[in-house]
């Protein structure tokens, strides 16, 4: 398989590594010296591109790909206003496109516990609920992707919560997210309900990128020859 990689900072390159190591082509290799690339003449000799850029690029970079008749693999998060529009593009012009705030097979097994536990304590009004993530201190969103998607996980349960709040929170109502940003940290996702009673807390903690680079090139191989708008749990049959 043939790849192209947008975005070559630290997780770039972790999915370089991985995906070389399975006998992958990396065949393009975009970073903020070298966007001149981003064109269709380079674009469309890829079987697949790898996003994982910044908020700021990410839809433009998405769209480059579709012009260029390439399924996108995209892990960036902070854009996801746009997800909407995104989505339209891939569907009108029969492209594939996957997105999710987490690749890692750990995480995505994660999501369906909290899924789980948030349905269990929807009726037990005597326990609070909050999150916790922490983060490497070059991590440019707050709360983090994966944090966002927990949350509406819960959100979408316990419905005595409104809403999200990143900060810690005396509203009842809200669901308080306390971002941490503490190198080396490649990743620790918290969710605790509490009461007068006990605590219930879930925690998924990554030890590297290598989770989220294995996943991504996961990922990559299973929407090669597809269209259509997927997710992970697509992916993991979850």
């Amino acid at each position: 398989m043939k790849i192209a990689l947008i975005g070559y900072g630290k997780m770039g390159k972790a999915i370089d590594a991985i995906a070389t190591a399975k006998g992958h082509e990396v065949i393009l290799r975009v970073d903020l010296n070298s966007q001149h690339l981003l064109e269709k003449e380079h674009l469309e000799k890829a079987d697949v591109a790898i996003e994982f850029t910044t908020p700021e690029t990410a839809y433009h970079n998405i769209l480059k790909c579709f012009e260029s008749n390439v399924p996108v693999v995209c892990g960036t998060t902070g854009w996801l206003d746009k997800l909407p529009e995104i989505k339209e593009h891939c569907e009108q012009q029969h492209q594939a496109f996957l997105h999710a705030t987490n690749f890692s097979i750990g995480v995505n097994i994660f999501f369906e516990v909290n899924k789980k536990l948030a349905a269990l304590m929807a009726s037990q009004p005597q326990y609070d609920v909050w999150m916790e993530e922490i983060h490497h201190t070059q991590k440019k969103d707050a709360p983090s992707g994966t944090a966002i998607t927990l949350a509406e996980q819960v959100l979408a349960a316990v419905t005595r919560k409104t809403g999200w709040v990143n900060a810690e929170n005396q509203q009842p109502e809200n669901l308080s997210i306390i971002s941490k940003r503490i190198d080396p940290a490649p990743g620790t996702h918290t969710i605790t309900y509490t009461s007068a009673i006990d605590d219930i807390t879930i925690t998924h903690t990554a030890h590297s990128r290598e989770g989220f680079a294995s996943g991504a090139v996961v990922a990559a191989e299973w929407l090669k020859g597809k269209t259509g708008v997927f997710t992970m749990r697509d992916v993991l049959n979850l």
